[in-house]
């Protein structure tokens, strides 16, 4: 099946600013995108007490940063997102929240050019499972770790795949009943078809090795359940 274009997942992300300014609407697909999101925040503080700098990988409307700096206030925060309107909403909430530096780069990171600025912290909510084929996922992983500083930390939160096909067969089948659940068969069907028709998502493991090719020291798993993960890895 055709996956969707840049241009097409920034599309659907401009007309859905509303949805993701709310941490339980906008994420009710999401199986325990709070624990997450208070997990890797967490340990990102953990990590790096005394971190200045902050990248926000695909923010969204913001919700990453948000957390971030109730446990580290005033970070200086970059945000990056593909849509202009979830930027905007982003920098209008973060702004409220932080003393610090604030800059939005509207755009893919994977084309952005950073001109020698680099962070302590990056955060990559429910972003990574757009990148498509091997040679992506490495370019992105190595450019994301050469973006950190020393002793820095990438956090990932999102939708993974297993290793076995089947184990991944019936994690998968679980995830359908918990949405249907939630909305019922046609909800059902709705985010099945949309993640086939967007997402390339890989499994932790995947995601973990390639970690560790691209030079990060440590990795770590903070959280998992059916097919979504929390976890990171340390420069």
């Amino acid at each position: 099946m055709h996956k969707s274009t840049t241009q097409e997942i920034k599309e659907r992300f401009d007309n859905d600013v509303e949805r993701f300014s709310n941490l339980d609407t906008g994420q009710v697909s999401t199986i325990d995108a709070e624990i997450s999101l208070e997990l890797i925040t967490e340990a990102a503080k953990s990590i790096v007490p005394n971190a200045q700098d902050i990248l926000d990988v695909g923010c969204g409307a913001g919700n990453y940063t948000l957390k971030m700096l109730t446990k580290l206030p005033n970070l200086n925060c970059t945000l990056v997102d593909l849509s202009e309107p979830m930027l905007t909403r982003a920098k209008e909430r973060v702004s409220a929240q932080t003393s610090g530096e604030i800059k939005s780069l509207q755009g893919d990171i994977r084309e952005i050019d950073f001109a020698g600025k680099t962070f302590d912290i990056i955060l990559a909510g429910a972003v990574l499972h757009h990148l498509r084929d091997d040679a992506d996922w490495e370019s992105t992983f190595k450019k994301l770790y050469e973006l950190l500083n020393e002793g820095g930390c990438l956090m990932i939160s999102d939708l993974v795949l297993q290793d076995s096909n089947a184990v991944n067969d019936f994690i998968w089948q679980k995830y359908g009943d918990y949405l249907e659940g939630v909305g019922g068969a046609d909800y059902r069907q709705k985010v099945f078809d949309y993640i086939e028709k967007e997402d390339s998502p890989r499994s932790v493991n995947y995601q973990l090795d390639l970690m560790k090719k691209v030079g990060f020291r440590k990795t770590e798993i903070l959280h998992k359940n059916l097919c979504f993960a929390a976890f990171g890895g340390v420069k």
